[in-house]
């Protein structure tokens, strides 16, 4: 019996991704009535429903949900040995799918991807970028990025950045009208930029620190955003003060169009992390990657 689900556990696994029996089928090579047929005899031998069916949409049940979250890593494990397998030729090859946020792509990643696909032009990589906190696992991610502090315990965490940190910025016009806060609970007196958080929908409270000791203050302003270019463009035009990295205005704070503000509670943090499960084995490819962006 065991034997006869293996084509039919991956046939409801692809389903379940697509959502859809008819791109399921195109990617599998086969006809849709022959899928729908395997998905049902597979019901029938396990006596348990997989999947709801709608006339628009697939949606896995909770007992496929569980099945699928329990099957689907191993499958991915094989795959990835015969990949290994491949690898061992000459040529490096392979797909990488990586999430991250706006800063971490332009910070740290851009720098070492081009790099590394110049080498290995038969790697090909997917960079999406995503402010949230994404399920690797269930993104059908090879990997993320994130700080340090926002990785799972139970990931493999490879350190890929320097530390680097918050400031607050302005425009000389705007701190010429208005001052400077020497504090952050002077803020609540200052037009403030804020972000909209993917997560959730709500404003990012401007998190600061002096002496290690951390202080999260919810500020408020005339505009909002979600995300960064559009409060530096707004801060230089002199609308209001941002909290931004400060990598991303060094540039503009050296030529005088920004000015920053609460230096001494704006203390560093450690930089990014790319993180994956952990697994026995690894692409050529992904080990490679990893290595170009390890930080020394």
């Amino acid at each position: 019996m065991l034997k006869d689900n293996f084509n039919d556990l991956f046939y409801l696994i692809v389903v379940a991704h697509e959502r859809s029996f008819t791109r399921a089928a195109a990617k599998l090579g086969v006809s849709q009535s022959a899928l729908s047929h395997a998905i049902r005899g597979l019901e029938e031998r396990l006596q348990i429903r997989l999947l709801t069916r709608t006339t628009r949409s697939v949606a896995p049940t909770d007992a496929g949900e569980e099945l699928i979250n329990s099957i689907g890593p191993r499958f991915k494990e094989i795959e990835e040995e015969l990949i290994a397998l491949t690898d061992m030729r000459d040529r490096v090859a392979g797909n990488i799918r990586i999430t991250l946020g706006e800063h971490a792509l332009h910070s740290t990643v851009w720098p070492a991807i081009k790099p590394f696909l110049d080498a290995y032009p038969d790697v090909k990589v997917e960079l999406t970028i995503d402010n949230t906190l994404t399920d690797i696992v269930s993104g059908r991610y090879d990997a993320g990025i994130r700080l340090g502090e926002q990785v799972a315990r139970d990931m493999v965490a490879v350190r890929i950045g320097p530390d680097w940190r918050m400031v607050v910025i302005g425009s000389p016009g705007y701190f010429s009208r208005h001052g400077k806060p020497q504090t952050p609970h002077d803020l609540q007196h200052h037009n403030c930029i804020n972000m909209r958080l993917p997560t959730l929908g709500g404003l990012y409270a401007w998190e600061f620190s002096k002496d290690g000791q951390p202080m999260r203050v919810r500020v408020e302003g005339q505009l909002t955003f979600n995300n960064l270019a559009s409060r530096i463009e707004a801060a230089t035009s002199g609308m209001g003060l941002a909290l931004v990295p400060e990598d991303c205005v060094a540039q503009a704070i050296t030529e005088g169009k920004l000015e920053t503000a609460l230096e001494a509670w704006c203390e560093p943090f450690p930089g990014y992390y790319l993180y994956y499960p952990s697994r026995k084995q690894h692409t050529a490819a992904f080990t490679l990657l990893i290595d170009a962006l390890r930080y020394p």
